[in-house]
């Protein structure tokens, strides 16, 4: 329940809202995670002001600003072909419309299509205050601490890559029940993560090269047992999906 609504024009004004103890004040992008019923009594800044919302090609990398919205990510023509069908995957246009970059990261579970493909990516993010730069991957495990009286101003993810997204689901527009993302640099890195299943989806690989997969993958799945499907028919599932890709990357 939305108790208090701020919307400042300078990220100082952003930021001292947010470093509050009372009442709990949290980031408001485009609404649509706060807008879910809930009786916690929170305080929102609205980011809509601070011109958060930019998207830059920089060299080999592409730069997010924290409020971008999904729809109009997918409007930009460097988006790889995978992380356009992830993102077309994760909402559906209406939502698109009104669910940003940050705020589509910092509410995602393990069906978030968008999270794992840009967990596969090493996105990183820009927090403020401290102007620090940090994995998504060391955010995600624990992102109320992480992330508390904190702001997130960009998302950056690499153009160099090759990013492969591939899924399983009851229907080809529902959540993923397995879902594999794949990112590889031209250095032979190799970045495998896992979805459909968690509180966030699963870093199964981040080596020099793609050997061991299969056996990473199966060993990432081993516990993943829910009312959706089992462990096995998991790891069994994520082996193919990932072998097909590896085997078009090759």
């Amino acid at each position: 329940m939305i108790t208090e609504y701020h919307r400042p024009e300078k990220i100082e004004a952003a930021l001292q809202l947010l470093a509050r103890q009372q009442p709990i004040t949290v980031p408001l992008g485009g609404g649509s995670a706060l807008n879910r019923p809930s009786d916690q009594a929170l305080a929102v800044v609205d980011l809509q002001a601070l011109g958060l919302d930019e998207i830059r090609p920089r060299g080999n990398f592409l730069e997010l600003g924290a409020t971008v919205r999904l729809e109009q990510l997918l409007q930009t023509p460097e988006l790889p072909p995978a992380l356009h069908k992830a993102v077309r995957h994760e909402a559906s246009y209406n939502l698109r419309q009104v669910g940003t970059v940050a705020g589509s990261l910092v509410a995602a579970d393990g069906r978030s299509p968008f999270a794992a493909v840009m967990l596969a990516l090493d996105a990183t993010l820009s927090l403020l205050p401290g102007a620090e730069e940090i994995s998504l991957g060391d955010v995600l495990p624990m992102r109320s601490e992480r992330l508390k009286g904190r702001l997130i101003t960009q998302v950056t993810i690499p153009l160099n890559t090759t990013l492969a997204y591939e899924y399983v689901a009851r229907t080809p527009a529902d959540r993923p029940i397995v879902c594999v993302a794949v990112g590889r640099w031209p250095s032979g890195r190799t970045r495998i993560v896992l979805g459909g299943y968690g509180p966030g989806p699963l870093l199964a690989m981040d080596g020099p090269e793609a050997g061991g997969a299969e056996t990473a993958v199966q060993d990432a799945y081993g516990q993943a047992e829910d009312a959706w499907a089992s462990a096995a028919y998991r790891q069994a599932t994520a082996v193919t999906l990932v072998q097909r890709i590896l085997g078009e990357q090759a």
